[in-house]
């Protein structure tokens, strides 16, 4: 039985265009390049020479992490741009509450057809949050799966390395009852809680991601896609001082699930709700579907997103640097005795 040949285009896999997509993002990557870089885009594996004169005992921190269902409202706006620096905020945030500087980052970009436009505008994104973080973008991946992903449609990963002195490392560890937790302000939703906040304003309220929302005063798609902060050049003053006991990035879970995470085992955290101004978007979700406030506080960070553990004889210490670094805070609870657990009122 002969019949015409079938090739991998057939499939739903353009490798030409799937190439010259590469070339395109390439040069974006090696903007990012610092002296540290060994390699070139492309190869098997990104190689980075780590500076061991500037350490002692130099310790690799690495996460990794994807951007979730946040994307679903960039596909509906066709807003590409914005959801690399989510991507690589969050990843950063995720290692500098450790203490650890970001070294490299690598990516993961999986699609049904792959659009050489919005490739570019990705990585773009991510390569300019790279930029602005001091690591370098070394590679990843670029993957075409027809048939898996809607048209239109991908999805975003990433992975990050850092790197922090042995003896540097901020576990949480020397937390003591009666030290000062300080929220540093977030953006909006950051990355986190959209499946909720998706059926909330899509199904519920029956929203455009274009429809002006007056109790927003912005349009749904816009306070929706709000870019995850990085905390990077902050954290790096509060870890200078040695004043910070511990700190927490505010992601998945709300403070309820992520500060327990630094806490020791005999210490818990009490938080006194109505201490810092919580943003409109997460009020308007609450109310939209009645959301009962343990709901909340598990889903979304509710306006903080990122906690540092400070002791109370250096609070006023830390204060005076945070003022001086025009850096918006509030003083949003303690610690206290108790077994590892978050405490509201």
């Amino acid at each position: 039985m002969s019949h015409s040949p079938v090739t991998y285009a057939d499939a739903g896999v353009d490798i030409t265009s799937g190439d010259r997509a590469k070339q395109r993002i390439k040069y974006l990557a090696q903007k990012t390049f610092t002296r540290n870089v060994l390699s070139e885009i492309g190869g098997f594996g990104g190689l980075f020479k780590l500076d061991t004169t500037k350490y002692q005992q130099p310790v690799l921190v690495s996460s990794a992490d994807g951007v979730g269902t946040k994307l679903k409202v960039a596909f509906e706006l066709g807003i590409h741009h914005t959801v690399g620096a989510d991507l690589v905020n969050h990843c950063v945030n995720d290692i500098a509450v450790q203490g650890a500087v970001p070294l490299f980052f690598l990516d993961y970009l999986a699609t049904g057809r792959l659009d050489g436009e919005v490739t570019e505008k990705i990585v773009s994104g991510l390569a300019e949050a790279c930029r602005a973080n001091g690591c370098a973008l070394i590679g990843g991946e670029t993957a075409q799966m027809p048939g898996f992903y809607s048209d239109g449609e991908y999805d975003l990963a990433g992975f990050i390395v850092g790197v922090v002195e042995r003896e540097k490392i901020i576990t949480g560890a020397s937390i003591q009852v009666g030290d000062v937790l300080i929220g540093l302000p977030s953006t909006g939703l950051h990355t986190n809680g959209y499946s909720l906040a998706r059926k909330l304003f899509f199904e519920v309220a029956g929203y455009k991601a274009e429809q002006y929302v007056n109790a927003l005063k912005e349009k749904a798609g816009v306070a929706l896609m709000k870019t995850h902060r990085s905390y990077l050049s902050i954290i790096k003053k509060l870890t200078a001082s040695d004043y910070v006991t511990g700190m927490a990035h505010i992601t998945g879970g709300g403070i309820t699930e992520n500060l327990p995470r630094i806490l020791p085992k005999s210490i818990s955290a009490q938080i006194d709700l109505g201490s810092w101004p919580v943003l409109p978007i997460f009020d308007h979700l609450r109310d939209l579907g009645n959301v009962p406030q343990d709901e909340m506080l598990r889903t979304f960070n509710l306006g903080i997103g990122l906690i540092a553990v400070v002791p109370a004889e250096k609070f006023k210490r830390v204060k005076s640097m945070l003022e001086r670094a025009n850096e918006k805070f509030y003083v949003i609870g303690k610690t206290v005795k108790g077994d590892r657990k978050v405490i509201y009122q």
